[in-house]
């Protein structure tokens, strides 16, 4: 049976956790409050530092490899190299080392991940739009586009006309990378080359509304099994898949509606720590749980170690 533990308060948006094996600590972020957060497992504590007085959403923070407290963060569509300690409230030496699209564009970054050869894969998508008719908030169709930073610093566009840029995941073998593109309800697999970073063959392998389910797939690990662990925006859930044969092989429930994103950590990286967003009214009645941090426990697997950046 799996244990559920909230190891933090509520967040307005909390998304892009990333363990990081050299300091035992799960390093993420609060978007719309431009800040990053780190969990600091031995310490059973979390810190938090504001980037730039909050004024830009910060999307994601991957630590540098083999560069003590240097981080690449994303804040609205710029790629930034900052210093922090994991636990001051102020991070210093700041640089933009990239723009993935001009800073006038309506589109901001969104999710991203590093992959094998420590490149940052990084998708953008585009400006939050309410619906005249039934007043629902959504999301501009088809503007967002995925991108690979290289290790020179030059960048790649790989996809275009996404919803929302979402979860990444590589093989242990490095030849296949799985993605999501949360308004297209689905998880997708391409074929990947390692050495180049090109990805080719585009095949879905899960479909939300053929296994109806609720809301949208988010932020997306893989097990050193090979199966997909998919935060299930809007389900209260994360869902456990086999990308190979396409089957839902479980659900974990999660006490707060919007599951954001997950990553494996932990000494054995055997917990599975998820990133959940605040809701518009309380999922579970009387309790703040919409917004904070879980740590599953007893998943019976482990994840595969996590990639950091490589400069």
């Amino acid at each position: 049976m799996y244990k559920v533990e909230k190891i933090s308060k509520p967040l307005t948006l909390g998304e892009g956790p990333h363990w990081d094996v050299q300091t035992q600590c799960l390093y993420y972020v609060d978007i719309k409050k431009g800040s990053i957060l780190c969990y600091n497992r031995e310490l059973n504590k979390n810190y938090s530092a504001v980037v730039g007085e909050g004024k830009k959403p910060v999307s994601l923070i991957i630590p540098v490899e083999s560069q003590k407290n240097r981080f690449v963060i994303t804040m609205k569509n710029d790629v930034v190299l900052v210093t922090w300690d994991g636990s001051s409230t102020d991070v210093t030496d700041m640089e933009v080392i990239a723009s993935m699209e001009p800073e006038d564009n309506t589109n901001r970054l969104n999710d991203g991940k590093a992959d094998p050869q420590g490149r940052l894969w990084a998708g953008t998508m585009g400006k939050e739009v309410v619906d005249e008719v039934t007043q629902k908030k959504g999301y501009e169709p088809d503007k967002g586009s995925l991108y690979t930073l290289h290790k020179d610093k030059s960048i790649k566009k790989q996809l275009t006309k996404l919803g929302i840029a979402n979860g990444l995941a590589w093989t242990e073998d490095k030849k296949k990378m799985y993605y999501i593109d949360s308004l297209k309800k689905r998880v997708d697999s391409y074929d990947y080359d390692d050495e180049t970073g090109n990805i080719s063959n585009e095949k879905v392998v899960f479909d939300f509304i053929k296994n109806d389910l609720p809301g949208f797939p988010d932020g997306m690990t893989m097990d050193a099994e090979g199966k997909l662990f998919v935060a299930n925006y809007g389900g209260s859930q994360v869902l456990k898949i086999d990308p190979v044969s396409g089957e839902l092989l479980d659900k974990i429930p999660i006490p707060a509606l919007n599951v954001t994103s997950v990553a494996f950590g932990g000494s054995n990286l055997d917990e599975l720590y998820v990133t959940t967003a605040s809701a518009d009214k309380p999922t579970v009645e009387g309790e703040e749980n919409d917004g904070c941090l879980y740590r599953v426990t007893n998943l019976q697997t482990k994840g595969l170690t996590p990639h950091n950046i490589v400069m």
